[in-house]
């Protein structure tokens, strides 16, 4: 990875929030919480940490359950068949739930509401990314074979140099996992978050 590709990064940092993470939030009492995943936020902080020292951009993706003019939460029905124990209030727009984890939250300059897995989709990401001249987006979070490859491709799409930390995300399986880094080695430069330290 050249230096001129590295002069202005932007960390995309998918959806570490306390309903998918807390013992207290939504995924937790629907017994779904991934081990590997409650793993993340301090591996992830450090990197957030030397991205903002070089002057980058930290930009965090937060799902988000709208809620209807009744106050119900507006779910996809593919997710509510696998969810089936999301209700009202879990991911609400300005919530605990919704908020990223302590962890990580000092580090974040910008937070973006999404709907589906990509955090480009229907959001201002991009715009915000292309405003601070950011070239090379570095993508980390969950989880690895959804939120995580949709943003990777949708950045690759959009021409940015694009680097996924393969320590730095996490899903269900650690099968899943390696092949949802394999199939993104295509579009995207995979690497640890100490080898990405090592390039800063």
């Amino acid at each position: 990875m050249s230096p001129r590709r590295l002069n202005r990064i932007g960390l995309v940092i998918v959806d570490l929030q306390n309903d998918f993470l807390s013992p207290e939030g939504a995924y937790a009492r629907g017994n779904t919480i991934s081990s590997e995943a409650v793993l993340l936020p301090a591996r992830v902080a450090p990197v957030a940490e030397a991205v903002k020292k070089r002057h980058g951009m930290v930009a965090a993706s937060l799902f988000t359950l709208w809620p209807d003019t009744e106050g119900q939460p507006m779910i996809s029905p593919h997710l509510l068949a696998r969810r089936p124990f999301l209700c009202s209030g879990d991911f609400a727009p300005g919530s605990w739930g919704q908020a990223n984890v302590d962890a990580i939250a000092p580090w974040v300059d910008v937070s973006v509401c999404k709907v589906a897995y990509s955090a480009f989709f229907n959001t201002q990401l991009d715009w915000v990314l292309r405003r601070a001249g950011v070239d090379t987006v570095v993508v980390c979070g969950i989880v690895t074979n959804g939120g995580v490859a949709s943003t990777v491709r949708d950045a690759h799409m959009r021409d940015y140099h694009t680097v996924v930390l393969s320590d730095g995300c996490a899903t269900f399986s650690d099968t899943a996992h390696q092949a949802a880094l394999a199939d993104m080695a295509s579009v995207a430069d995979v690497m640890t978050c100490a080898q990405f330290l090592e390039t800063l």
